[in-house]
């Protein structure tokens, strides 16, 4: 039987959700209960997102158990959560009606005039956090969902009262194709989840889905430099507006780019007309081009240039975005996201610019079907930093079929070492660390708890 979800989110009814203390989780919970909907949660673990929650007045369950989803008229769960779990398995034996958290997602957006969703194998996080810099320059008061920490807001989220909500929006397990954008951005198409797609062309294909979301009076916005993007959207019927770094042809094109201790700045040139200066407080060619896709979203939307200018100046990055934690021995630790080889490579020839005497790089792998896959891809980009330090691989949702590990990597990069924990990373970074080093943490996991333990050896 198909339900229809926005018959179950509305005032005065009652959704549980499953894993509720997670990065979209929280704000979904946080925006249905400002709609009126009663909402109870359960999750793992306590966390800062399950007490600020409760600050609400939202009811948390630490566990889970089949009795939490008594007398739910749904229940929403994240895309980690399966059939069997407890919860989710009483659910369907008394007939309660199950949804994923992007389909949430896709029945809040729709009550939204414009809704940006920017999608990627990579940027999806910073790009979307330009977005929200500009747009809250313009003055637009934004909705926002992130799946990362933002500054400007304090946290991953904000609930506006404009018309227009801007998401991050992924691809895995296809949950972006239960978003409904009328300006969808694709940053790059590559590689990436293998254990749920099949190859790079079934990853296209669901890029092209998303893009095919759009209505006829929406926009796509692409990235032209890349190759498997503008191939997943050739003969796209919507409207397409393209960015480049170079390419003056494009609808959006970077010009006169010139670089300060590190950080670029550049005019923002659209339809052949400037647009916009950027002055970028990160660095990186590929932000560059992350900062274009947000300009081009911005004019998409009517934003002016002046608050494109005004929200890029005052980015100076998201949460495990290349952050700074502090500094050790003379040496600066900072901490970065970055889990596939492209996200790698970007990262190690930015900090090569910087001026650093030594990359010092310390890299949790990101479960086992990626470090398999992409494994040879892993052991070519990790030999840009001067030292790799790899710690176990972390592994998220998966076990061990493959007989993958760390040491196999180590083994193949000149100078590597493959430690046991993280503690073991932490300890070796600290006899390693030297004045003039760049100290990086690395990994979608828990890697930045060794560069925490290094700062505040005390916690270990």
């Amino acid at each position: 039987m198909e339900y229809n979800i926005q018959d179950y989110i509305r005032p005065n009814r009652h959704a549980h959700l499953v894993g509720i203390g997670g990065v979209s989780m929280s704000p979904l919970a946080e925006v249905l209960h400002g709609a009126g909907v009663q909402i109870t949660g359960s999750d793992l673990h306590e966390s800062a997102a399950t007490a600020h929650l409760r600050g609400l007045g939202i009811p948390v369950t630490i566990g889970h158990f089949p009795e939490n989803v008594q007398g739910a008229g749904c229940v929403i769960r994240t895309a980690a959560v399966h059939d069997e779990n407890p919860e989710i398995a009483a659910a369907h034996q008394t007939g309660i009606p199950v949804f994923e958290r992007a389909q949430a997602w896709g029945a809040i957006m729709a009550h939204y005039k414009n809704a940006l969703c920017v999608a990627g194998t990579h940027g999806k996080t910073t790009t979307t956090s330009m977005c929200t810099h500009i747009l809250m320059a313009a003055g637009r008061d934004p909705s926002v969902m992130i799946g990362g920490t933002l500054p400007l807001l304090g946290a991953g989220h904000r609930v506006g009262h404009g018309d227009t909500i801007v998401a991050e929006a992924c691809e895995y397990c296809n949950s972006f194709l239960s978003f409904r954008p009328t300006v969808a951005v694709v940053l790059n198409v590559e590689e990436d989840h293998l254990d749920f797609f099949k190859d790079l062309a079934d990853i296209q294909r669901s890029f092209r889905a998303f893009a095919d979301l759009v209505p006829e009076h929406g926009t796509v916005v692409f990235n032209g430099d890349n190759p498997h993007a503008v191939q997943a959207l050739a003969d796209c019927r919507r409207t397409l507006f393209r960015f480049s770094l170079q390419d003056g042809t494009a609808d959006c094109h970077a010009g006169e780019v010139t670089w300060i201790h590190g950080l670029p700045a550049f005019d923002i040139f659209v339809h052949g007309t400037r647009y916009a200066h950027a002055a970028l407080q990160v660095g990186g060619t590929h932000n560059i081009s992350n900062a274009l896709a947000a300009a081009s979203a911005a004019f998409v939307l009517g934003v002016p240039g002046k608050a494109v200018e005004d929200g890029l100046a005052s980015f100076t990055g998201a949460g495990r975005r290349f952050e700074k934690k502090g500094t050790f021995h003379g040496a600066d630790v900072y901490d970065d996201y970055a889990h596939h080889p492209d996200e790698l490579r970007a990262l190690l020839t930015m900090a090569r610019a910087l001026g650093y005497q030594r990359i010092i790089c310390a890299f949790q792998p990101h479960t086992y079907s990626r470090t398999a896959a992409l494994f040879d891809r892993f052991v070519d980009v990790l030999q840009l930093a001067d030292r790799t330090v790899l710690a176990p691989i972390y592994a998220a949702r998966e076990t061990d079929t493959l007989g993958i590990s760390s040491q196999a990597l180590a083994d193949q990069i000149p100078g590597a070492v493959s430690l046991p924990s993280l503690d073991a990373v932490a300890a070796y970074l600290a006899e390693l660390a030297r004045p003039g080093d760049l100290l990086l943490t690395v990994g979608a996991g828990d890697i930045y708890l060794a560069g925490e333990a290094l700062l505040n050896p005390a916690d270990r």
